[in-house]
């Protein structure tokens, strides 16, 4: 979550007045995050979330988002859901954006990563899997494979001003998944950005999943493989192997992955990390001016795509083959 676009009281209050949430008593800017304007709004009636949709987020896209939400919920998922208006919209606009109010969740993500974190991850992730199979919208992954080579194009340029050499490694590297990319293997719906600050916890039960604003049609293995960078590496960058079979155990009781999934396994955490390490390198070299926003350190993901790089099999990510195979 971040804050690009700033919302005056008065506008707000307008855009308020067509909903039932009661006076508005404060709202605050949220500073995390790198996508859309995003406030928690305490009125009379409660905390809710409003999310002003800024460019990277196509207008044509939310009623996919705000509907997967509704979809997910109703097949036992726990996660925000769309406010409606009085006339019974979702969508609206505000301070020239797109606009939604989103219902509040209680919990926090967790700041520290524990292995019961990684264990309640895998099953929630595996049920997701299983509720998206019906839903009838379709959203294609903007962001997978076919969609690297842009975004390093746009910043191939200035990429050795960040670190000596990475232009010409990334360049190698998306040779070679454009090469290697699997295409034979389960596909659905998938969150597509579920990192530790996307999920709530009450202590170490999961209260809910959130921020579904990259969620789309694609391979569900490849969602596995965000995952494993996102919930199964230190601080320092280093691989925990305990939180990777952990993850990996929980999403198998729910979901097995197939035998081809576990061998591509390694591969789509390497485009997984690639993914990552592009767009934090593109949002790294354009923060807008003025936007109360962290840009997130993109070598990080260099670090963990190198980790990846030498990784055969999914023994590797401490699971042996006949632990996630029905």
């Amino acid at each position: 979550m971040a804050v690009y676009t700033d919302v005056a009281a008065d506008e707000l209050a307008d855009f308020l007045s067509g909903y039932d949430l009661g006076d508005l008593l404060s709202y605050k800017g949220i500073a995390e995050g790198v996508e859309n304007s995003n406030f928690l709004l305490h009125t009379t009636r409660g905390h809710f979330f409003l999310t002003l949709y800024e460019k990277r987020v196509a207008k044509a896209d939310l009623p996919f988002f705000l509907n997967l939400m509704g979809h997910l919920a109703a097949r036992g998922i726990t996660c925000p859901q769309p406010v409606a208006s009085r006339d019974g919209e979702t969508l609206g606009t505000l301070a020239g954006r797109p606009a939604a109010i989103i219902d509040f969740l209680e919990g926090v993500w967790p700041r520290k990563v524990s292995v019961p974190h990684c264990a309640a991850i895998g099953e929630a992730l595996a049920k997701l899997h299983l509720a998206g199979a019906d839903f009838k919208m379709t959203r294609a992954n903007a962001l997978s494979v076919a969609g690297w080579r842009p975004l390093f194009e746009a910043a191939e340029a200035r990429a050795d001003t960040v670190q000596v050499g990475l232009r010409d490694f990334l360049a190698t590297e998306i040779t070679h998944l454009e090469a290697n990319w699997p295409q034979a293997l389960p596909r659905g719906i998938i969150h597509a950005d579920l990192f530790p600050d996307n999920a709530l916890f009450v202590g170490d039960t999961l209260s809910g999943l959130i921020d579904f604003y990259f969620a789309c049609n694609d391979l569900l293995a490849y969602d596995v493989a965000i995952c494993l960078n996102a919930w199964c590496f230190e601080a320092d960058h280093s691989f925990n192997v305990t939180k990777a079979s952990t993850f990996l155990n929980a999403y198998g009781k729910v979901r097995p992955l197939s035998e081809p999934e576990q061998a591509a396994l390694p591969l789509l955490a390497r485009g997984a990390a690639l993914r990552f390490l592009l767009t934090r390198l593109v949002d790294w070299l354009n923060v807008p001016p003025g936007a109360l926003v962290k840009p997130k350190d993109p070598l990080e993901y260099v670090r963990k795509l190198r980790f990846h790089q030498g990784v055969r099999t999914i023994a590797g990510y401490g699971l042996a083959r006949s632990e996630s195979v029905t």
